[in-house]
């Protein structure tokens, strides 16, 4: 069980993001680095693509470009954290392996997305949240019954919750029987077991 106080996501994880961010942004790109907290995910943007040929799988892998080698080089004599070349989008991965990167070649950003834990995941883990006096499964069962083609993106906004959390109860919902699937994905209808 973890501590009050104790951080839902390594802090480590942010560190090496942030300084991959710092290192290897665009300097060219007249933009800042920007950092974004949703309820269900962080965001960190950097100003450029990926340089030469690397790929989002390859820096998955530990591949990395140096873009600014002088940037680099005041790095590695200790003015931010860092601990070798090509390592910190893996030590990143594997404290925290629930983590996207977008490469947009048409906006010219690069992101790494965080994506946190469902409030039932962080109560099971020991983290304290305050939960609705009204569950989500019950606010989709609620809806379901009054709409039942409503798709899970529409409930996530209804019940202010992310689309995948909506999935997530729909899936555990209907294992225990409680709602079943009649039609396809698109044009069905869902039953609300009484």
């Amino acid at each position: 069980m973890n501590a009050p106080g104790t951080p839902e996501i390594s802090p480590s994880v942010f560190e090496e993001l942030l300084v991959n961010a710092l290192i290897h942004r665009d300097y060219l790109v007249n933009a800042t680095i920007r950092v974004f907290i949703f309820d269900n995910r962080i965001e960190i943007i950097s100003p450029g693509n990926l340089p030469n040929n690397l790929t989002v799988e390859k820096i998955r892998s530990g591949i990395s470009n140096i873009r600014n080698p002088i940037l680099v080089s005041y790095v590695a004599k200790g003015l931010l954290p860092y601990r070798g070349l090509g390592s910190g989008i893996k030590r990143a991965l594997d404290n925290w392996p629930d983590i996207d990167f977008t490469d947009d070649w048409e906006g010219s950003l690069f992101t790494a997305t965080v994506y946190r834990k469902e409030m039932d995941e962080l109560a099971e883990s020991g983290i304290s949240i305050d939960k609705s006096s009204e569950k989500s499964s019950e606010k989709i069962l609620s809806l379901l019954k009054s709409d039942p083609k409503l798709a899970a993106g529409d409930i996530a906004k209804m019940i202010g919750i992310t689309q995948r959390a909506v999935e997530k109860q729909i899936a555990k919902l209907r294992e225990e029987g409680r709602i079943r699937r009649i039609g396809p994905d698109k044009g069905g209808r869902w039953e609300v077991a009484q």
